[in-house]
């Protein structure tokens, strides 16, 4: 599935509020759908589907908003009950019991509901909503592939910043990469967003860290001018609201473009790609270092890794994180050592170099026996000095069926 995305423009402020009011319907129906599972026992997706249709007799607004997107919206409700019960089947400790939405902003339409024009230039919505016509503003990809590709599901997502209209094609990206013989390991972290076995090392924007000086005046402002059971909201009060959304919305945006293209020079220029699978989750329960944990989002990375990885056919493996910095890559000596310490010093072989370096190997040879590779590699360190020293060795690995065989030295 490609999904592609256009801005709504050009539409009265009648019609973005028919889109406020199918947004709302469509949360309806799903809270509505998960207060039915909790009062009764055993239902399934059909009870749902039935669900959405006595729900459209009961209340006139249900009715207008389209059938197949009251559907959509039972199977919104189904995927987080459904996800519950493969928790509890599992054996989780946290189970993930569906809850209410409170703040939804997004309704999905299938094949009916709207109606694309000839030139693909505008889309109507034709519900009950009489939502209308709105102008599409997107890029040349977008314009080629609503020409070419058949549309499953259209998509309403409200934003800080305007409406948008998320197209879900059906068809699977694929193209032809360049394969270099090149293999590399990522370890995370903060100091460096990633550092690989050859030392490379590259440093986070920290997009947040900058903007947080305009957060922090704008959300002040914002907190002036509304105080719960005393000051109503008033239109300067929204008025700020929104924009410390955008600014908000620039943020992320900005990480996620440079996460995109990061995972993309990536996955052009090697053809192995092995990084820790870190549980965010976990990490971010220290708060000494959540704020930048969450802002270096190495979760987004490493998926975009794994998306790229499928376009281009290369291998993309991902490994535990236990124990990466702490064994030496040279002899396999386990070093305990505090995050403070940021070189691995082995009292057994005597090696010395960065720990991010280290760990990097470490994780490499780990990912080459995940796919069956041999690798051999021996480091020789710095001994005088303790600073992050480049190393010296060799790595050889056996050819991958159907990939090019994959063979390189590094300093």
């Amino acid at each position: 599935m490609i999904v592609r995305e256009a801005k709504l423009l050009n539409a009265t402020k009648e019609q973005y509020q028919a889109l406020d009011e199918a947004i709302r319907t469509a949360q309806f129906i799903r809270n509505k759908a998960v207060r039915y599972w909790m009062d009764n026992s055993g239902v399934g997706r059909n009870d749902l589907y039935a669900l959405c249709k006595v729900l459209a007799q009961e209340f006139s607004f249900a009715k207008k908003l389209n059938s197949a997107a009251r559907q959509a919206s039972a199977e919104r409700a189904w995927a987080s009950i459904s996800n519950f019960y493969t928790r509890c089947r599992k054996g989780e400790k946290k189970k993930g019991y569906p809850k209410f939405k409170k703040h939804c902003r997004s309704v999905e339409y299938k094949v009916s509901g709207w109606k694309l024009s000839e030139d693909c230039m505008y889309i109507t919505f034709t519900d009950g909503f009489n939502a209308g016509a709105f102008s599409l503003y997107c890029d040349k990809e977008t314009r080629e592939d609503l020409f070419r590709l058949k549309i499953n599901r259209v998509r309403v997502v409200r934003r800080a910043d305007g409406y948008y209209a998320q197209f879900c094609f059906d068809a699977d990206r694929k193209e032809q990469g360049n394969y270099t013989g090149n293999v590399i390991g990522l370890d995370l972290g903060l100091q460096y967003f990633y550092k690989d076995q050859n030392d490379n090392a590259v440093v986070y924007p920290k997009y947040l860290r900058k903007a947080e000086k305009r957060l922090k005046r704008q959300q002040k402002r914002l907190s002036k001018k509304h105080r719960k059971g005393a000051k109503p909201q008033s239109k300067s009060y929204h008025r700020t609201r929104k924009r410390l959304g955008k600014l908000h919305l620039k943020v992320q945006r900005q990480r996620k473009d440079w996460a995109i293209k990061l995972a993309r020079n990536v996955v052009a220029s090697n053809d192995v790609v092995v990084y820790e699978a870190l549980k965010v989750s976990n990490l971010v329960k220290n708060h000494n270092l959540a704020k930048s944990i969450s802002d270096a989002g190495w979760y987004q990375f490493t998926q975009w890794l794994d998306y790229y990885g499928k376009i281009w056919d290369k291998a993309i493996v991902a490994v535990a994180p236990n124990y990466t910095s702490q064994d030496c890559s040279n002899c396999g000596h386990r070093v305990k050592k505090s995050l403070s310490t940021r070189t691995h010093s082995c009292p057994h072989c005597g090696i010395k170099i960065c720990r991010d370096t280290n760990a990097a190997l470490n994780i490499l040879k780990r990912g080459m026996e995940v796919l069956g590779m041999e690798w051999q590699n021996s480091t020789q360190g710095h001994w005088e000095s303790g600073s992050e020293d480049r190393k010296h060795g060799e790595k050889t690995a056996s050819t991958i069926e159907g990939k090019p065989e994959i063979a390189s030295g590094f300093l």
